[in-house]
């Protein structure tokens, strides 16, 4: 597995004008950077391209689903936006060889709701509904699609590794598929191992995250047994460090983030790719 590092640990919105964080990703040895896609009109990806290949990094790539751009919004013009803003990105996972696009492309993150039955229906058949256009683009350009359960304070439509599963199985393509990370995992799975298992061959994504989004290994997610499940269902993908810096505002609010969750954000990576390297390490 390629052990990697999302952007949003030093800077936020990334922009390529500014390589620095790419070259400090690869001067702490990680074998792969994640763009975190805050603002498509901030990057270059010819510029993000040779940059990637002159540090000899691999690149995956993540989304920001902010209220803007929720294909389940019963606004039109709001799911247009957010169908538009993923067929950007996937052409840009193109051009520059990230082979996923990941995060809760089904919803806007922030939505947490009493709603009646028949509005959350209606909610969940216009994410089908766009999924399946998003995903169709997806397999045209080659690149997998992964949505992301995230936890009950950040979404109210997909908690669960079986409530993704079940979104993949309504859309029907070969190339939805899910994105897990450990710090949602451990907030809404009964058993972390049990729901890796079950996920399986869906598996397109993973972050590496701890229950209080600090260093991987500095708290309490069973890292031995999150590993060898994974092991176990034949993933051989990135494996990515992902938390926040409470300097970038809208990121840590979105994420509450109040305090420091290192002493530094490179003491954070770097923490996390030795402790990482043991389980996950080739």
């Amino acid at each position: 597995m390629l052990l990697g590092a999302n952007t949003w640990l030093w800077q936020s919105p990334y922009n390529t004008d500014d390589q620095s964080v790419l070259e400090k990703v690869s001067d702490l040895g990680f074998d792969l950077v994640e763009i975190a896609l805050d603002d498509p009109n901030q990057i270059d990806a010819s510029k993000l391209s040779n940059k990637l290949e002159e540090l000899d990094l691999e690149v995956t790539m993540c989304g920001a689903f902010g209220p803007e751009r929720d294909v389940s919004h019963e606004k039109e013009e709001v799911q247009e936006a957010g169908v538009d803003y993923i067929k950007t990105a996937l052409n840009m996972c193109d051009e520059i060889g990230s082979p996923v696009f990941a995060g809760p492309a089904y919803s806007a993150v922030g939505k947490s709701r009493h709603l009646s039955q028949s509005a959350r229906e209606a909610e969940r058949e216009r994410a089908v509904e766009n999924l399946q256009r998003c995903a169709e683009y997806a397999k045209k350009v080659g690149v997998d699609l992964a949505i992301e359960p995230l936890n009950r304070f950040e979404t109210d439509m997909v908690n669960t590794v079986e409530q993704g599963l079940d979104l993949i199985e309504k859309v029907k393509s070969p190339n939805l598929k899910l994105h897990l990370d450990t710090f949602h995992m451990n907030i809404e799975e009964k058993d972390m191992e049990e729901a890796i298992i079950k996920a399986g061959g869906s598996i397109a994504h993973f972050h590496a995250s701890e229950n209080d989004r600090g260093s991987p290994g500095s708290g309490h997610v069973p890292w031995g047994k999150v590993a060898e499940a994974l092991k176990d269902t034949g993933y051989d993908r990135a494996v990515v460090i992902e938390s926040f810096i409470p300097e970038v505002e809208e990121i840590a609010r979105a994420a509450s983030i109040w305090r420091p969750l290192a002493s530094s954000s490179d003491q954070l990576a770097k923490d996390g790719l030795n402790f990482l390297q043991e389980y996950f390490g080739n």
